[in-house]
């Protein structure tokens, strides 16, 4: 085999491997459901956009109870984010990736006003991230599931 053919093949071979790399890795941007612990229901949509290398989350719709407020604030919140809108609030900041998964950042749970350490996931192909929220070290901590939005 000439040299000339050697190059072609290793290009061809490089593309080949670098593009099923590609689809076996879904990404956590886009927009996902969050569902209740309690209920298993719908809670909200957040749209998850990367920035600088980083994830950031913001709330885009939130699905309220029926006698709950259509935009309520976050009444729990502390600083600058208190009485702010819940709707259009970022509430997962500066994730960074690591491997599989992307780590480092922070999320905000605007229903106690409480931010904690954060971690997340895609799962199951990309319809599903796993978002894990915890103070310390990731053991002590709450893991939810997020479906991907339609």
């Amino acid at each position: 085999m000439t040299a000339s053919r050697w190059l072609g093949l290793a290009v061809v071979t490089t593309l080949l491997v670098s593009t099923s790399a590609l689809a076996q890795a879904p990404s956590a941007v886009g927009r996902w459901t969050t569902i209740d612990d309690e209920t298993k229901k719908p809670k909200s949509v957040i749209a998850i956009y990367e920035e600088g290398g980083k994830l950031y989350g913001k709330i885009e719709k939130i699905f309220p109870d029926p006698n709950a407020p259509e935009n309520p604030t976050c009444d729990k919140c502390e600083g600058a984010l208190k009485n702010q809108p819940i709707i259009g609030m970022v509430i997962m900041r500066d994730l960074k990736k690591d491997d599989d998964e992307w780590s480092g950042g922070t999320i905000l749970d605007p229903s106690n006003g409480k931010t904690y350490k954060c971690k997340i996931a895609v799962e199951d192909g990309g319809k599903k991230l796993k978002v894990r929220g915890y103070i310390g070290m990731s053991l002590l901590g709450r893991t939810q599931h997020w479906v991907r939005a339609e």
